[in-house]
């Protein structure tokens, strides 16, 4: 049986360096694929996708909202062409009613130990339109490596820097943050994996840098503190959302090898201050990812806000537009007060305004983005900021033996065959 696995290309924010890091979703599909299915995998951000009958299924994995028009269009070419397909992925449950609409089936939910059921009715000619597991969650000991080896690896670089490699070691979310759909996704209760097995993950990825794809690893405190001391020993270096503002569990993820540390900025206070800081002194750079368009959010405020990121010496900084998606408790909000102002998905993409801000236009807002952006890199450029983080990196690798130089991309064609030997 032949499948083909297409992860979506999606418009990237306007003022981010255009980079692609190696997609996490459908490589942990693939490791729940029997290895006697013949498995291709197809990323359209960095390989052509050619659509034509020369496969029994085709599998589409979505993650983002602005990704579903792509991925629409993709279904209808290959279902026009009498190819099956089915949807999967965190885009896909958003969008599950819409997708329905374009696909043969669609899954909805986590797939370890599930999908075997999926081929069997394939296999069967009485696929299902719907395979609903969304709040049945699988055992996290289920969960095995991710299959990496359908990714062709070194087209995933920026400038010749490789880029980082994806892994989670938890699901779930105990937190119910407003602008954030992972409580609904994942469930409010947080469930991690066991250490060791992600750290004998960890340990046969060909890649020195790693990214904890994982809401926020601040969730468990002793958990959170074996995790460190388990990855210690593999020198690898790491990128993550966020970790615990605690002395012990601070000192355990420099040792580990965080190497920098996506935070969100909520506020100019204190308290963010010193988070913060607290992070840069053990030599954690810090990413700071911010919300524009609040709905406590005025011209004024938002001005001292990019002050306050300047003085607070963040490595980098991340601006996205507020924006409703489905199933956030912010939607709900704003879909009762009739301020949602469309649903063209495609732009969907945190760089465009598609509601009614509460203290200011639609055009103020949209200016402030461009000012904010503009601001912050206005004596050194997104572009300078990055490589700084990347020199610092490869400093510690060399420090510590680690440093792997980049193999050349190869121009492998846009499959890569899977199949068992």
């Amino acid at each position: 049986m032949r499948m083909k696995l297409i992860y979506p290309k999606w418009p990237k924010l306007r003022h981010q360096p255009e980079f692609h890091l190696p997609p996490h979703g459908p490589i942990c599909f693939a490791a729940a694929v029997p290895r006697d299915i013949e498995l291709t995998f197809v990323d359209e951000h960095v390989q052509p996708l050619e659509i034509a009958a020369d496969v029994d299924l085709a599998a589409i994995s979505v993650m983002l909202t602005c990704q579903m028009p792509r991925a629409w269009e993709i279904a209808d070419r290959y279902r026009a062409l009498g190819v099956p397909v089915i949807f999967g992925g965190i885009g896909t449950m958003l969008h599950h009613e819409e997708t329905m609409q374009h696909a043969d089936a669609v899954y909805l939910g986590e797939v370890e130990g599930r999908f075997e059921e999926v081929l069997n009715d394939f296999r069967a000619g009485r696929l299902k339109p719907l395979y609903d597991h969304f709040h049945d969650h699988p055992s996290m000991d289920k969960i095995g490596p991710a299959r990496r080896d359908i990714l062709d690896r070194p087209r995933y670089n920026f400038r010749g820097v490789q880029m980082v490699d994806l892994i989670h070691a938890s699901r779930g979310c105990r937190f119910n943050c407003f602008p954030c759909c992972a409580q609904f996704l994942g469930g409010r209760k947080f469930r991690y994996r066991d250490v060791d097995a992600v750290a004998e993950e960890i340990s046969k990825i060909d890649n020195n840098r790693l990214f904890f794809v994982d809401n926020s690893l601040a969730q468990d405190d002793e958990w959170e503190k074996a995790l460190f001391k388990a990855i210690a020993p593999l020198k690898k270096k790491w990128i993550s959302h966020p970790i615990k503002d605690d002395d012990e569990i601070l000192d355990l993820a420099a040792e580990a090898g965080c190497w920098y540390v996506y935070q969100a900025i909520v506020d100019t206070s204190d308290y963010m201050r010193k988070r913060v800081k607290r992070m840069k002194e053990r030599g954690i750079g810090v990413e700071g990812t911010i919300i524009l368009g609040c709905d406590d959010h005025d011209e004024d405020y938002t001005r001292r806000l990019i002050d306050f990121l300047l003085e607070i010496e963040l490595d980098l900084a991340e601006f996205t537009i507020m924006t409703p998606f489905p199933h956030t408790p912010v939607r709900a909000d704003m879909e009762r007060d009739g301020r949602i102002l469309h649903n063209d998905w495609i732009r969907y993409t945190g760089d465009n305004v598609v509601f009614k801000p509460a203290k200011m236009s639609v055009e103020k807002l949209e200016e402030l983005n461009e000012w904010a952006w503009e601001e912050f890199y206005r004596d050194q450029t997104k572009e300078v900021r990055m490589a700084k983080l990347y020199l610092d990196v490869l400093a510690k690798e060399r420090a510590d033996g680690t440093y792997k130089r980049i193999r050349p991309a190869r121009n492998r064609g846009w499959q890569t065959p899977t199949s068992a030997t």
